[in-house]
């Protein structure tokens, strides 16, 4: 990638967050309780102790000795934005998520390590301590699901006996964000500099409309990173979480991600991959998901109709029967759907 390209990506990018964030200061009418509706996992395994001595947050549902998913966040999110995945799966399979460094309820590292290399390592840390005789599926969505492919990078020798499959939701190998709208992008691109200059200008501009006035619309929001239909409550949890995360995220994480190059680490996934994304992805279009999923050694694609960014969230109905399905088909499990009778989708 030329320094031309990556300053221009960086201001795409940096327009996209920043106008995502726009409808910040609706995160100060959240409803009393409404935390409560987004509540992690019941059981609480961590903290689990990072390389580098950071403690992750870790908690999981569904039964003990059921096959094993391990789920990897996106940017600025936490582990709740699972929440549809594990109340529903977690009938079948033990469903454990981690916060990410610096994000939710882990630390932020001493040393200011949140690169995506560092995740990786967390998540090889996560599966040592709480599975390490037993066979995973991975699940990341976006900056998730980029750790998971530095795990790749780092310990390719899990892929096959330990990791069975994985799950990639709104991912890309390579300058994340290069799909996002760039629409605003020109009130930032005249002093963006560098990829790190850019992060800094966002994070800047989110503090910014954080202390501003309390009116302020999460249209916005919802044009950058959602689809149309997607629910109220699910549009400000989002933002809520990207109120709160550090704003080491917001810089040196944000910088990461658009400079990230995890090409190479492809034909390092031997097992099956499935690929979703949302059919009104911005931030990774589905042209984008076509590309991962032609680069993977056993890759598969699935459109998330009427989704955005957010599947997971946005459109769990149409993404959980597939990831159920792909989940056992990578373990061996057969086709019965546990929950209802109900089979699940190729």
């Amino acid at each position: 990638m030329t320094k031309r390209t990556t300053i221009v990506s960086a201001g795409i990018a940096a327009g996209a967050v920043a106008a995502g964030l726009v409808g910040g200061a609706l995160w100060r009418r959240r409803p009393a309780g409404a935390d409560a509706t987004w509540a992690p996992p019941p059981e609480d395994l961590g903290p689990i102790e990072a390389f580098d001595g950071t403690k992750l947050a870790v908690r999981a549902a569904g039964p003990a000795d059921a096959p094993l998913l391990l789920f990897s966040h996106g940017f600025s999110l936490d582990m709740t934005t699972w929440r549809e995945q594990w109340s529903d799966l977690g009938d079948e399979f033990r469903c454990i998520s981690l916060d990410h460094r610096a994000h939710g309820r882990s630390e932020v590292p001493a040393t200011g390590d949140v690169t995506l290399r560092s995740m990786g390592r967390d998540l090889a840390t996560l599966l040592d301590a709480v599975a390490p005789d037993k066979r995973a599926v991975l699940i990341g969505h976006s900056m998730g699901a980029m750790a998971i492919l530095a795990l790749a990078e780092q310990r390719p020798d899990v892929f096959g006996e330990r990791i069975v499959g994985v799950a990639l939701l709104g991912a890309s190998a390579s300058n994340l964000l290069r799909g996002a709208m760039g629409g605003v992008t020109d009130l930032l691109r005249p002093r963006l500099g560098s990829v790190a200059a850019a992060a800094r200008r966002v994070d800047r501009l989110r503090k910014a409309i954080l202390a501003g006035p309390g009116d302020v619309s999460a249209i916005v929001a919802r044009v950058t990173q959602f689809a149309p239909e997607a629910p109220d409550d699910v549009v400000n949890h989002v933002l809520h979480l990207a109120e709160r995360t550090s704003s080491l995220v917001w810089t040196d994480g944000l910088s990461e991600l658009m400079g990230m190059d995890f090409r190479h680490a492809l034909s390092r996934i031997t097992v099956p991959a499935l690929v979703a994304v949302g059919d009104q992805d911005r931030v990774t279009p589905p042209a984008v998901a076509v590309e991962l999923a032609a680069a993977l050694p056993e890759g598969r694609l699935f459109i998330v109709e009427g989704a955005g960014h957010i599947a997971m969230l946005e459109r769990p109905e149409r993404l959980n029967p597939v990831l159920r399905s792909f989940a056992r088909e990578a373990m061996g499990l057969g086709r019965t759907r546990g929950r209802k009778g109900r089979k699940g989708a190729a």
